[in-house]
């Protein structure tokens, strides 16, 4: 792409000019029927979503809202980049309500993995958001999200607290690995997992 998307229509003929029918095929075995699939390599779509940080609000919520896979996974992507940026407590905040708002969007656990961590995970370690207190034991947005029915909102659970073991205390951490009690015989494989990967990074820290 290169002219920078104002629109979340620019964003979807970037991603359709970027289709490859071999990687519609990979992606399709990741993906629900009958979730539309473009077909574009991880790495394109990442560099897709980065031109597009700076894209109004209402534009990342007409790529939420869209029924193919690429361009919510790029929405999502673009919430990453903007966690990455530094932030107020208060558009933290946002931030992190705008996914919990659109959670139903989220059809696969890499949208899950691109986001949780700095947009959700960042937050509630800064205690702007959630009512995640470790030295109090509360586990608060968290707790919710772990006793959904919805298994990519467990895996929310347990992906977010992983910025702990980046930017966390070892009450954070140690924490999470409460979090990760309460899912390690998930039903889903994908919950699983989620909770081995926690808890083999926490493990350097409290092991």
């Amino acid at each position: 792409m290169d002219a920078e998307p104002t629109t979340a229509a620019d964003v979807i003929d970037a991603l359709r000019a970027e289709a490859d029918p071999d990687q519609a095929e990979k992606i399709r075995r990741r993906v629900r029927e009958p979730e539309p699939v473009i077909g574009v390599r991880m790495g394109t779509l990442f560099g897709i979503a980065k031109q597009a940080t700076d894209l109004p609000r209402a534009e990342i919520l007409a790529l939420i809202d869209d029924d193919a896979y690429e361009p919510r996974l790029t929405a999502f992507c673009i919430l990453n980049f903007l966690a990455r940026r530094r932030l107020s407590d208060e558009e933290r905040t946002e931030l992190a309500q705008l996914y919990l708002d659109h959670h139903d969007a989220i059809t696969t656990w890499d949208m899950v993995d691109r986001a949780a961590p700095r947009v959700i995970g960042w937050p509630l370690m800064i205690g702007a958001f959630g009512g995640w207190d470790a030295s109090r034991g509360e586990l608060g947005i968290v707790a919710e999200l772990a006793g959904s029915a919805d298994p990519l909102r467990r895996r929310s659970a347990i992906t977010a607290p992983l910025w702990f073991i980046r930017k966390g205390t070892d009450a954070d951490v140690t924490q999470g690995l409460r979090v990760a009690e309460m899912l390690g015989d998930d039903a889903d494989p994908y919950v699983r997992s989620a909770v081995k990967t926690y808890r083999k990074h926490a493990a350097r820290w409290v092991g």
